[in-house]
C-alpha cells in the first residue's frame, strides 16, 4: 500500500502507479543492460530490463514441519512495496544445496503470489488454496522439491501479494470497468469475496499498468523480470544455496517467466516450463486475447521467436511440458515449438494428456529431471 506520509505516494495523484511512485524515478536512472550472447541485448532491449538490487533482507518467521525448515523472508527493492518470499530447505544439517527459484503463474489471481506453490505452518490463503488445488493437483510444488534435497525459494513478483499495486483509489476510466463488472456480478447473482474483487481489479488494472511501463522505457514483462533477477540473486547468495547448481520452474505465466529468466542470466543452470511454449505465429492473432501482456510484450519478437528464446540458453538444461488438451496454446503451436526445440542441447519436451495445469504427473517429471540435472 501507498505511504500517506509522502505527497508523491499519495494513491489519488498517482493513478495507475499508485504504491509505485518510486518506479519512474528508478527507470530514468538505470540503464538496460546491453551486454550479453546471443538475443540477450536484443531480449533486454525489447522488455525495457533494468536490473535491481535487493536491500533490507529480513527472515521474518521460521517454522519446521515434515521434514522441511522454512523461512518467510522480505525484501526491499529500489520501489514499490516490500517483496514477501518464501524458502523452504530440507531439515537437515544446512550442507550446501542446489537451488530452485519458484515461479508462480499468472492465472488471473494477484491477491497472492507465490504462496500458491508453498505450504507452511499456517491457514494457506483462500486464492492459493484455490488455485493449488485447480492447477497444480492439490500439492505444493515447492515442498516436495524441498523434500527432494533442494533449497527453494518463491516470491511474489512485480504487481502480485506483497508487490501489488494500490487500487484503492481507481481512475475514471477502471472505475467504470469496475462499475460494469459489479453490474453483471448482480445480474448474474455473484457475490465476490474481497479476494476475487481484488483479482477481477487487478486484472482489469493491467491493461493501464502496461500502458504505464511502455511510456516509463518499460514494459509489463520487463518489470517482471526485473523482480524476477532480483530474486534469482537473493537465491544465489542465500547461506547453504550452492550457487553453481541453480535452476527455475514454473507453470504458465511462470514458464514464461523461467523462459526469459534462463535467457537473460547465465548461473540459470536448468529450468522447466510447463504449459507455455508455441510459436508466436499459432497465438497472434487467433489467441491474443487469450493470454496477458506477461506474454504480450511489445517489440519481443525483435529478439526472436518463444522457442528461440529458449533454445538461446544452450546447453544448459531445459525441459518443456506440454498440454495436449492446453486450451490456451493451439497444439499446432505447440508442436512446432517442440520441432524448432528439437535437437537443441539440453532440450527434452514431453506431451502429456492434460489441460493448462501442472499435474501430478508433470510434477514427478520435473523432480525426476531436477534431481537428473542439478542433485549429482
Amino acid at each position: 500500500m501507498a505511504d500517506p506520509a509522502r505527497h508523491d505516494e499519495q494513491p489519488q495523484s498517482l493513478g495507475p502507479i499508485a504504491g509505485y511512485g518510486d518506479w519512474p524515478a528508478f527507470l530514468a536512472r538505470e540503464d538496460v543492460p546491453a551486454d550479453g550472447p546471443g538475443p540477450r541485448p536484443a531480449l533486454a532491449r525489447a522488455l525495457g530490463l533494468r536490473r535491481a538490487v535487493a536491500s533490507d533482507l529480513r527472515v521474518e518467521r521460521e517454522w519446521r514441519t515434515d521434514g522441511i525448515h522454512g523461512r518467510e523472508l522480505t525484501w526491499q527493492l529500489p520501489y514499490g512495496p516490500r517483496t514477501r518470499a518464501w524458502l523452504l530447505r530440507p531439515d537437515d544439517d544446512g550442507r550446501p544445496l542446489p537451488g530452485l527459484l519458484g515461479l508462480h503463474c499468472h492465472g488471473g489471481v494477484r491477491s497472492v503470489g507465490a504462496e500458491q506453490l508453498v505450504e507452511t505452518d499456517r491457514q494457506p490463503h483462500p486464492s492459493a488454496s484455490r488455485l493449488r488445488d485447480a492447477v497444480y493437483g492439490g500439492r505444493a510444488v515447492a515442498n516436495d522439491l524441498a523434500r527432494d534435497g533442494f533449497v527453494v525459494l518463491a516470491h511474489d513478483t512485480f504487481s502480485w501479494g506483497s508487490r501489488a499495486f494500490d487500487l484503492s483509489h481507481p481512475t475514471p476510466r477502471l472505475a467504470g470497468l469496475i462499475a460494469a463488472r459489479e453490474a453483471l456480478w448482480r445480474e448474474e447473482g455473484v457475490a465476490p469475496t474481497d479476494a476475487e474483487r481484488f483479482d477481477a481489479i487487478a486484472s482489469l488494472h493491467e491493461d493501464s499498468l502496461a500502458k504505464a511501463a511502455g511510456m516509463l522505457g518499460t514494459s509489463f514483462a520487463g518489470a517482471v523480470a526485473t523482480d524476477d533477477l532480483a530474486a534469482f540473486d537473493v537465491l544465489a547468495g542465500f547461506e547453504g544455496v550452492d550457487a553453481a547448481r541453480l535452476g527455475t520452474f514454473g507453470l504458465s505465466g511462470g514458464g514464461g517467466r523461467a523462459v526469459l529468466l534462463r535467457a537473460l542470466d547465465d548461473r540459470v543452470r536448468a529450468s522447466v516450463v510447463t504449459c507455455m511454449m508455441a510459436t508466436f505465429a499459432s497465438i497472434v492473432p487467433s489467441e491474443l486475447d487469450t493470454h496477458s501482456w506477461l506474454l504480450n510484450s511489445p517489440g519481443i519478437r525483435a529478439a526472436g521467436d518463444l522457442p528461440e528464446i529458449a533454445a538461446s540458453a544452450a546447453p544448459r538444461d531445459l525441459l518443456v511440458q506440454y498440454g495436449e488438451r492446453d486450451p490456451l496454446f493451439p497444439i499446432g503451436g505447440m508442436r512446432d515449438a517442440d520441432r524448432a526445440l528439437a535437437g537443441t542441447p539440453g532440450y527434452r519436451g514431453s506431451f502429456f494428456d492434460d489441460g493448462h495445469v501442472s499435474s501430478v504427473a508433470m510434477q514427478n517429471e520435473a523432480r525426476a529431471f531436477f534431481a537428473a540435472t542439478l542433485a549429482a
